[in-house]
């Protein structure tokens, strides 16, 4: 299949595409994985995302590393950068916006193994940490670490 033939179907890429308004409203775009039966790992790493909190409406910030072995699909990086972007005015707790956007990666893709880290700033004085993998990774694939460091207070 051609590259043309496989990038024929997005919609986001290559144009002005305005940020959505909620992550519900976001389109997660996919493309066909031109080395199926390979087992690699595709890293994105979203260093400023930020949400707001449900109760206060005050901002959220995190950290946030998703690695994932993708069979048939992989997802289009620019609408995932609009759906990440999308959460900018979403108010939900930590852990909601950590899973969530782990299920709609999941539900998306339907990857051999996916996991993220949701590395979030505190606020309050508390940091809240958020991390969800689907199962064990393949065997004998290399699977970097995290590497971000916990937050450890004033020294």
């Amino acid at each position: 299949m051609s590259d043309q033939t496989i990038y024929s179907g997005l919609n986001q890429l290559g144009g002005a595409t305005a940020l959505p308004a909620s992550p519900e409203e976001a389109v997660l775009e996919r493309v066909e994985n031109p080395h199926r039966g390979t087992d690699y790992v595709v890293r994105f790493t979203q260093p400023e995302f930020t949400s707001l909190c449900p109760v206060t409406g005050q901002p959220d910030f995190a950290f946030l590393i998703i690695d994932y072995v993708p069979t048939d699909w992989l997802v289009e990086s620019k609408s995932l950068k609009l759906y990440l972007g999308s959460f900018r005015n979403h108010g939900a707790f930590h852990e909601g916006c950590t899973l969530d956007i782990a299920k709609r990666l999941e539900d998306l893709l339907g990857p051999k193994w996916l996991r993220i880290g949701g590395y979030w700033y505190p606020r309050g004085g508390m940091p809240i940490d958020v991390f969800y993998q689907t199962g064990e990774p393949p065997k004998g694939l290399w699977i970097p670490s995290q590497d971000v460091p916990v937050y450890r207070g004033r020294p």
